[in-house]
C-alpha cells in the first residue's frame, strides 16, 4: 500500500536540536508541527518506523522525533500511487510557519515541516489541505479510538 502521510507532532517545550547535516542548532518552538511525507513502497512500514523508538537516524524527522519533548499525537494519511506530499506541504504551509529546508532535500519545496501554535489549527490545516486537493484521507487517531 502506497500513499502520503501527515504526522501531527507536539513539542511540550522549546528546544534546540541538531538535525543531521541540515542544522547544528535549530530552535523548535513549543507547539505543534506537521511533517508531510510519502511512502511509495510501504505506507504501513513507514508509519510504523516513525512510531518506533528503535531506529537508525536517517531522515530529518528522525532527529526531531528522538527528542524527549516531541510526541506524535495523530497521523492522517491517504492511499494512492500518486505522490502528493509537495502539494499537501504547500497547502498546509499557507496557514503555518515553515521550518526552512526540513524534510525536502529531494524536491523544490521550502519545507515539509510546518509549525502551528495550537493543535486545532494544525489539524484543521491538514484536513483542509486534503479537502482542497479533493483527496480522501484517513485519521489514524480516529481508528485507534474505534478499536479500543
Amino acid at each position: 500500500m502506497r500513499g502520503c502521510y501527515c504526522l501531527i507532532i507536539s513539542m511540550k517545550k522549546s528546544e534546540k536540536l541538531k538535525i543531521g547535516h541540515l542544522y547544528q542548532d535549530y530552535k523548535f518552538k513549543k507547539g505543534y508541527y506537521v511533517y508531510i511525507g510519502s511512502a511509495m513502497n510501504s505506507l504501513i512500514s513507514r508509519i510504523n518506523r516513525h512510531l518506533s523508538d528503535d531506529k537508525k537516524m536517517h531522515w530529518h524527522i528522525d532527529y526531531l522525533l528522538k527528542s524527549q519533548n516531541s510526541t506524535i499525537r495523530d497521523i492522517l494519511f491517504n492511499i494512492s500511487n500518486k505522490k502528493i506530499e509537495c502539494d499537501l506541504a504547500n497547502k498546509i504551509a499557507k496557514n503555518g510557519e515553515e521550518v526552512p529546508k526540513f524534510g525536502c532535500s529531494d524536491c523544490n519545496c521550502k519545507s515539509h515541516l510546518i509549525y502551528f501554535k495550537r493543535k486545532r489549527d494544525t489539524l484543521n490545516s491538514v484536513k483542509n489541505a486534503y479537502n482542497e486537493l479533493n483527496i480522501e484521507y484517513y485519521d489514524l487517531n480516529y481508528y485507534k479510538k474505534e478499536l479500543i
